[in-house]
């Protein structure tokens, strides 16, 4: 653990992620409060040092104390760091926040766009828990790669120099790299449009494309993140770093990206019903397509990736006409485009 202290925290949401810093947070010497939906969840976990429903076969730090009671999770935390499916975040945060510690810092780990206000993570947070200093925690970080303690890199943005150095020390250690970062806008989005654009790589995938295609697709996917960013305010210079190209990357070819998976099945021909029927956890991608194709209309920038997948997603274009859309388009400079 980098430091000599250990201090109350809480982390609100059992899911794959969520679990996997709640084992981080215990093993760097913070007791934790991980707040579960699922009864099963908190059980499982309590007794048998396990999530079998999200986190399968990691063993997890026995600093972890799971409950279902929200209020019993947050009261008394300095750090409590919020890891929802982001459609429930909003409700979830504003059931909590009147239990918050006067003076907590509130980290993010939810990646997406809210749909109905097309607001960030963060935003939605600070409105919901108002006085409580932001930290958006965002990066390359598959949650069973995390668990097995394997080296991972990821940021901490917060335009509140002492809270994101707070993140920072109580995630850190050997095998667990936290950057500071100020550039919140650039950070969360970054990890939000990742997903989308690990769908469309799915696609890609799943009608039969190779390598070729992958790099166009990451490459280009980048240039609409950085574009939307720029009209919202980012620096451009953070969508070349960890939580945007990092994740990128990741999302877009790592086996285990959920997002990837869904886009596989819908390339292969799968409705988008089908390709997520059965499945436990939750493919942010598919939800944030939606926002994200919303949010460029009314900033008026030009997403033809998202505009594609929200099209095969939602208005049963077939996948391979659209990539042949997509490569048909006019012609123009790269930097331009």
């Amino acid at each position: 653990m980098i430091g000599d202290f250990a201090r109350e925290t809480a982390v609100i949401g059992a899911g794959a992620w969520g679990t996997a810093l709640a084992d981080l947070l215990a093993r760097n010497g913070h007791p934790v409060a991980l707040w579960a939906h699922e009864p099963d969840v908190a059980a499982s976990i309590n007794e048998e040092r396990e999530n079998r429903r999200f986190l399968a076969g990691a063993r997890l730090d026995a600093g972890i104390r799971a409950t279902t009671d929200l209020r019993e999770a947050v009261e008394g935390a300095s750090l409590v760091c919020v890891v929802t499916p982001s459609h429930v975040l909003r409700s979830i945060v504003r059931a909590a926040a009147p239990h918050f510690e006067r003076g907590s810092t509130v980290c993010v780990a939810t990646k997406g766009i809210e749909t109905d206000t097309l607001a960030l993570m963060g935003d939605v947070v600070a409105e919901e828990a108002a006085g409580h200093p932001v930290v958006a925690l965002s990066g390359p970080s598959f949650a069973s790669e995390v668990a097995a303690r394997q080296p991972t890199a990821i940021v901490a943005a917060s335009t509140d120099e002492a809270a994101s150095a707070m993140v920072q020390e109580a995630f850190s250690n050997t095998r667990f790299r936290v950057y500071t970062h100020d550039d919140v806008i650039g950070v969360e989005l970054g990890g939000s449009l990742k997903n989308v654009m690990a769908v469309a790589a799915g696609i890609v995938e799943g009608v039969g494309l190779g390598f070729n295609s992958r790099a166009a697709l990451i490459t280009r996917g980048l240039a609409e993140m950085t574009r939307l960013g720029n009209a919202l305010g980012a620096t451009p210079a953070t969508f070349a770093g960890l939580a945007g190209m990092g994740d990128l990357v990741l999302t877009c070819t790592g086996s285990l990206s959920r997002n990837r998976a869904v886009g596989v099945a819908v390339g292969q021909g799968a409705t988008l019903e089908e390709a997520l029927a059965g499945k436990e956890t939750v493919a942010e991608g598919v939800t944030t397509t939606r926002s994200a194709h919303a949010l460029a209309a009314r900033e008026g920038v030009e997403m033809p990736i998202v505009a594609t997948v929200h099209r095969i997603l939602f208005d049963g274009h077939p996948a391979r006409l659209a990539v042949i859309d997509l490569m048909a388009r006019e012609l123009r400079a790269e930097q331009d485009a």
